[in-house]
């Protein structure tokens, strides 16, 4: 698949199958999160792989799904969960370019991921208390963000902004997502 098209299908997911993330994938997302470009080469980012089914258990009531959608249709039900989190992690020398350095490592690993099948979701809303204290992250680390994995149950869709403008995704009957976007020329200007 070419870049374009990886990106494509590269959305957000919240319903997966039961099939295990291979380590191997994981493996693979986290080392080119490592090799990837870093501002100043500071390199001080963290991760944890939660991936044995006790600690991905663990994380479930952990974290809050699809604010935009009632509970009973975004959050995943207990047959429908992922089976793999990454904990993104910053670390106290952490300096001013490193929620870019966060935005890099994020998109090399879900589109990393992607690549092999596998589908996230960034999860900001978790308790992040709770979490380090679980999983052993320092106190003076900042646990940034939770990403979800799983092989996806369900499709995920762009689709053309509505005429009023609202950029929230919605599902259908089967709950698929629909993934609005603006248009390229409402975004881009070449001077």
């Amino acid at each position: 698949m070419d870049l374009h098209e990886l990106y494509v299908g590269c959305r957000t997911y919240r319903r997966f199958t039961r099939e295990e993330v291979p380590e191997g994938v994981i493996r693979e997302a986290l080392e080119n999160a490592r090799i990837a470009s870093s501002g100043r080469n500071a390199q001080s980012l963290r991760y944890v792989a939660v991936t044995s089914p006790e600690a991905v258990r663990d994380m479930q009531p952990l974290v809050k799904w699809a604010a935009a959608l009632p509970p009973e249709i975004g959050t995943p039900k207990e047959d429908e969960q992922p089976t793999a989190f990454i904990l993104v992690i910053k670390t106290p020398e952490a300096g001013a370019f490193s929620d870019v350095d966060v935005g890099i490592a994020v998109n090399t690993i879900v589109t990393s991921c992607w690549s092999r099948g596998v589908g996230s979701c960034l999860m900001g809303a978790i308790n992040i208390p709770k979490i380090k204290e679980r999983f052993g992250v320092a106190e003076e680390d900042t646990l940034r963000l939770a990403i979800a994995l799983g092989k996806p149950a369900h499709r995920s869709t762009i689709v053309e902004l509505p005429e009023n403008g609202a950029v929230h995704y919605y599902v259908d009957e089967n709950r698929d997502y629909y993934v609005p976007k603006r248009a390229f020329r409402d975004i881009v200007r070449f001077v």
